[in-house]
């Protein structure tokens, strides 16, 4: 282990990576997440099966032996990139312009898609991810700021936006720990990572009345986004390997810890499943073959975050009205075809006019003389990246609180 770590004079100069295999690491993630869904919505709470199903479980969670319904594998590999990719645009933007872009990116979409939420709750279409029958005025108001994730018993009227809270918290510590990331950058991840251990000690050791089981979910998934900032580090050479393997070492321990006190809630292979996913993303971050250029994937990626949005949205009324008329492979291709739809109208009339509009204005704040977050080939063309969740998404257990899940949207939020 190194004696000391490497002093610094001056700020690092963040260079430019070149991720030419986002898009393709997006539309593998957020087909992990649409799959982890299906799949727990037919398997557990169905009780029926699908032909794809039988196969990927061979494949990934017999052969591979990743979680479960591939649950936390989106989750992974959307936290990994958001680390990879914004490390660099938090180094080298002042707090106040790296701030307002990343979460007013965010906003625009996830306020419209919050909005369905409530309605589709409201006119009885859907039931609420974490059980309850319906939802307040005042657990309306904090859906539009995530503040339902926090709230004992959680409130969720789209449950795949707790990994927002996640990226928001990033956004935060990073602009917190700046003066740290431009000088000695690598002590952000391990720092992050005792912070993280600390957190989810205090849940585990306090009295109950006085923990917040949100913020143990928060911790436990940090490690991954600070493992794609340690491989930003790493790839930008700004850290030598020595420290590199501390910090990886320090997000290893968190996973672990979490895994022993029981915060992750789809079986006991989670450090394995992150390890696999960060190998993945390290192969493929700078892959530059052709599946890299197919359209497909271009599409999948730019409007990644707005079909993590959505999908669950549409998946549980869709399957339920299609799979007598079309059978359950008919009927996962009207799921997709509806959410497709719905995820390119929210892309082209919120998220790409919503990302303009905040960019225009957030340039003009400390006229800033470069972009605000990385510009690798791999990204969107539009000047409105979706938010690096593009996420997106999946989402974690939570409570089932309808009798019959098969007729409502009451389905766990699993991923």
């Amino acid at each position: 282990m190194p004696s000391e770590m490497p002093a610094a004079t001056r700020a690092v100069v963040a260079p430019r990576v070149e991720l030419t295999g986002a898009d393709l690491l997006r539309s593998i993630a957020v087909l992990a997440v649409i799959y982890s869904h299906i799949s727990f919505y037919l398997i557990d709470d169905l009780g029926s099966g699908w032909w794809l199903i039988d196969g990927t479980y061979k494949v990934f969670v017999e052969g591979m032996q990743l979680n479960q319904h591939l649950s936390f594998v989106g989750v992974a590999f959307f936290m990994t990139l958001t680390g990879m990719v914004l490390t660099r645009s938090a180094i080298r933007n002042p707090r106040t312009v790296f701030l307002l872009n990343r979460i007013g990116r965010l906003l625009p979409a996830f306020w419209v898609a919050t909005a369905l939420a409530i309605l589709l709750v409201r006119v009885g279409i859907n039931g609420m991810f974490s059980g309850q029958l319906g939802i307040s005025n005042g657990e309306v108001a904090l859906s539009f700021v995530l503040g339902g994730f926090f709230l004992k018993p959680e409130v969720a009227v789209l449950g795949v936006t707790w990994t927002l809270a996640v990226q928001v918290i990033f956004y935060l510590y990073c602009v917190a720990a700046r003066p740290i990331l431009r000088t000695r950058p690598i002590a952000v991840p391990i720092a992050g990572a005792v912070i993280c251990a600390l957190v989810l000690l205090y849940n585990l050791y306090i009295p109950q009345p006085y923990t917040v089981p949100m913020l143990s979910k928060v911790a436990a998934t940090l490690p991954t986004v600070f493992l794609g900032q340690i491989i930003y580090l790493g790839w930008a050479r700004l850290v030598e390997w020595r420290w590199l393997v501390v910090a990886v070492m320090a997000q290893i321990e968190v996973v672990r810890l979490a895994s022993d006190i029981r915060v992750y809630w789809a079986g006991d292979r989670y450090l394995w499943t992150i390890a696999v996913v960060t190998a993945w993303v390290v192969l493929l971050g700078r892959y530059s073959g052709p599946p890299t250029r197919w359209a497909v994937i271009r599409w999948t990626a730019s409007r990644s975050y707005a079909i993590y949005l959505v999908h669950t949205l549409i998946l549980y009324r869709v399957y339920e009205h299609a799979v007598v008329p079309f059978g359950r492979t008919g009927a996962v291709v009207v799921f997709l075809i509806a959410t497709a739809a719905v995820s390119e109208m929210l892309y082209r009339w919120v998220e790409v006019p919503g990302a303009r509009w905040i960019s225009a204005r957030v340039a003009r704040i400390g006229g800033r003389t470069e972009p605000t977050e990385p510009t690798e080939p791999s990204e969107p063309s539009e000047p409105t990246e979706p938010s690096e969740l593009a996420e997106p998404s999946q989402t974690p257990p939570v409570p089932a609180g309808e009798a019959a899940p098969a007729r409502s949207l009451g389905v766990r939020d699993h991923t």
